[in-house]
Parts: structure tokens; sequence; C-alpha cells
């Protein structure tokens, strides 16, 4: 059996289970402990598992659909409302902002009051309101993903390494300790990834749904991003990463500040 086939069956019995020791694989596959232990040490790795003592259980909310942008646009309005004029009060003069495709992401340019910053964006949608509030933009070519509108692919990515970003807002479908940022499609983790490594302060906007779940493909560790969300979020969390969020009920913005 290949090795890549071996940890399909290993990851397809996990989460089938949702928890497995290195004896049961052993039985089940027919191979030494000490290869089901370097296979469960690659799937962790590859955050498709959770590796524990003496075996591996399933990674929570495991989500690899991806809603369709009209679909997106009716859930948790009220916080990506809040989330958005949060982060758009972060842009200052000078900055050179790069905005992802995403739901919340585009709400955030409602929100947009500075024109003496610019703007980049890999969002068609996104490009179209920044360009009619008469912002100086920028769009990243490449290839269209249609149920997204967003565009990704290898000239996406070779386009913005071209550029050193001051700030950037992200969109996210999961956030968790075990996965960080994860996304659906590895084209957009790709392009998603890359915009993070040319930025100095980037901000991933999420409502309080995203934390977590995990989807099929990681484009960042939590400590490379600051979240802006709309509830507290668990405080392990914090080990990991900045938080601010809005607290609905005070009216009043938060900062949490990690130990790393």
């Amino acid at each position: 059996m290949l090795t890549q086939e071996r940890r399909d069956i290993i990851t397809n019995i996990v989460n089938k289970k949702k928890a497995v020791t290195v004896t049961e694989l052993v039985e089940e596959l027919d191979t030494s402990a000490a290869t089901i232990r370097r296979d469960l040490i690659a799937l962790a790795n590859e955050h498709r598992i959770t590796k524990v003592f003496g075996g591996a259980t399933a990674i929570a909310n495991v989500n690899t659909n991806e809603d369709a942008v009209n679909e997106k646009l009716q859930k948790n309005v009220e916080a990506k409302e809040e989330i958005s004029k949060y982060a758009a009060s972060l842009i200052q003069d000078g900055d050179f902002v790069y905005i992802d495709s995403g739901t919340t992401t585009l709400k955030l340019i409602d929100y947009i009051t500075n024109s003496n910053a610019k703007y980049i964006t890999n969002g068609i949608v996104h490009a179209k309101k920044l360009i009619e509030k008469n912002f100086d933009t920028m769009i990243i070519g490449g290839k269209v993903k249609v149920q997204t509108e967003a565009i990704i692919g290898p000239d996406c990515v070779e386009g913005i390494r071209r550029y050193h970003f001051t700030k950037a807002f992200m969109g996210t479908n999961g956030i968790s300790i075990e996965g960080g940022f994860t996304t659906p499609d590895v084209d957009e983790a790709m392009v998603k990834a890359e915009a993070i490594r040319h930025t100095y302060m980037t901000y991933i906007l999420a409502d309080h749904s995203k934390f977590g779940m995990v989807s099929s493909v990681t484009f960042s560790d939590l400590n490379s991003c600051c979240i802006i969300t709309d509830v507290q979020p668990e405080k392990r969390y914090l080990d990991k990463t900045v938080i601010k969020y809005f607290d609905s009920m005070k009216g009043e913005k938060n900062d949490l500040h990690s130990n790393i």
C-alpha cells in the first residue's frame, strides 16, 4: 500500500470513529506501530487529524463546502456590520491596504472613509465598490472563481509578490487552534497566504461562528494575524494571537492581547 493511500485510509477511519488508537490502526492496516505513528504525525502537520497520546482524534466541525456569495451575505449580518465599522476605523492616511475577497471584507468598504490611502483587492465586486467611492484602487489579475467572485490562481499570487502592504483585511472560513485560519479552496488559500506574507499588519475579519470551524486548507497560523470579531472567544485563543472584539451588549471595543 502506498503511503498516501494509507494516510487517506487513516484519515477516513479517524473521521468515522472520531477517536482511534495506534493499536487499532495497526490491526486495521496490518502495519507496524512505528509506521502508524509517523503517519499520524504527518497527518497532524497537515491539519487532517489531531494527534493525541496513543492515537488520534478527528478535528471537530470540518467543513469542505463553500457557500455562494449571496448565501453568505445573509448570515450574521449585524456582526459583520460591527466588525466592518471597527476595521474601517483602523485605516490611516498613507496606508497601502489589501482587501481580500469575501462578504465581511465587502461590507468593510461601506465604512471606509479614508481617501488618503491606496487600496488593492482580488475581489471583483470589492474593486467596483472602491471605485464608486472614488478611492485610489487596484485589482489583482488572474483566474476568476465564479462562486466567490474572487480572483485566484498563480497569476494572482505572482502579482501580489510585487507589493508590500501596510495593512490587509482578510476573510476566513474557519478559525481553530489545530488548523489555524482555513478555507475550502487551495487556490484561494495560496492567494491569502501570499498577501499575508507581504503585509506589515494583517487583520482577520470573522464573526463568532467561525471559531472552532476547520476547512480543508490552512492559509496561516493564528499567531501571524490579529482577529477582529464580535464576541469574546475562548481564552485558549489568546495564547495564539491578538484579538479585537466589539461587545454589542456594552457598545465597547476591547483589545485582548496574547501571551506571545
